[in-house]
């Protein structure tokens, strides 16, 4: 190997000096077999070396040269660096592809890089990898087509941040394929699993109300009756939700469950806590305080909060925790500070009363 090296490497510079793009990918195809036969066994000076060599004959060849050189070095876990990089960045399908969808030698920077440039299949190359950490996953999800969202969300070696849940929950409101997609993630945060759920069940109240108007004073009751139904099951299966509700029990018989610890939870974005100590505060059921958190209107926490007697800074913590990666501006909670003040206590409880009604009216079935 050493000797094949050596040669190797006299005929380099005058190849390179040359302008025959044939000589460049014969050239390239023999060095490409030399780091075959020793690659596992390579020391990082050598893998440096062949990342220089492989790197000044691969940009001037021929995409059909270039794409076989992708395919061989996309199975390699030690393949050359900076050579996997600049291919895993080529315009060329073809070529990129490959390297995308199979190299572990892609770092996270230069996929995030990819996507963010780079054509719609390039980002599903991108989204068939084994693994996929969530700073990548954001590109994906917000830039991709249906077809690379699609890819992503049934990926099980995806992950995703709390952006990412949330914009693949905002794009599935029209896309039943990927609602069904998502919901299929066993690991997808309750929060957004009832959101995914709130918005699908007002997706289908608009088109049952459009194919058939007669029916539509029977969907309100079957569509909450069926939400209610799907967060009970959502609760039901929550590891984390029942000892939430153990823990925030425990404080209630005790006497330790206040607004100091409901505001605690809230700023520690503890999702299950505050929804089981807001119910328990308020005397509401859960499925009620649930549905209040996931609608994208902030009013009915405001009425809840005025009505139980909360502190403006605690409210506010509540709502922060609603609104999650929602970007609501400081403007928004100027007018959400506004309709706390000018809310009257009585009313507040008056509506939260109409609440009691309308869900039990709703929900004939106790959550």
């Amino acid at each position: 190997m050493i000797s094949a090296h050596e040669n190797l490497i006299e005929e380099l510079e005058e190849v390179i000096a040359g302008k025959d793009i044939g000589h460049r990918a014969a050239m390239l195809r023999r060095v490409t077999d030399l780091f075959v036969l020793g690659s596992g066994k390579l020391s990082d000076e050598q893998i440096a070396l062949f990342d220089d060599v492989m790197g000044r004959l691969v940009e001037e060849i021929e995409i059909s040269a270039r794409a076989t050189f992708g395919h061989v070095l996309a199975m390699f876990p030690d393949a050359p660096p900076k050579v996997i990089r600049l291919l895993a960045l080529d315009d060329a399908i073809d070529v990129a592809g490959p390297i995308l969808s199979h190299s572990g030698r892609v770092d996270d920077t230069t996929l995030v890089e990819g996507a963010k440039t780079k054509s719609q299949e390039h980002l599903l190359a991108i989204s068939r990898r084994q693994a996929l950490g969530a700073s990548v996953t954001d590109v994906l999800v917000e830039r991709g087509n249906q077809q690379v969202v699609l890819s992503a969300a049934g990926n099980p070696g995806a992950a995703f941040s709390e952006f990412g849940y949330s914009t693949l929950v905002r794009r599935s409101s029209s896309d039943g394929d990927l609602a069904v997609c998502v919901w299929s993630r066993p690991e997808i945060p309750r929060q957004h699993l009832l959101k995914l759920f709130a918005d699908a069940s007002e997706s289908v109240k608009r088109e049952l109300m459009k194919n058939d108007p007669q029916k539509a004073g029977l969907i309100p009751e079957i569509v909450a009756q069926a939400a209610n139904q799907i967060q009970t099951r959502t609760r039901e299966r929550s590891a984390s939700y029942a000892a939430a509700h153990a823990y925030v029990q425990s404080l209630h018989e005790t006497g330790k469950l206040g607004e100091m610890q409901l505001a605690e939870f809230a700023r520690l974005g503890k999702f299950d806590e505050t929804i089981v100590a807001l119910s328990m505060i308020c005397d509401l059921p859960v499925g009620l305080i649930e549905r209040a958190f996931v609608d994208d209107r902030s009013e009915q926490i405001i009425v809840l909060a005025k009505a139980t007697g909360l502190a403006w800074e605690t409210t506010k913590a509540i709502l922060l925790l609603q609104a999650g990666t929602k970007k609501r501006s400081t403007h928004t909670f100027d007018q959400y500070f506004e309709m706390f003040v000018r809310l009257k206590v009585e009313s507040a409880k008056k509506a939260i009363e109409f609440y009691r009604m309308r869900d039990r009216a709703a929900m004939p079935r106790p959550i």
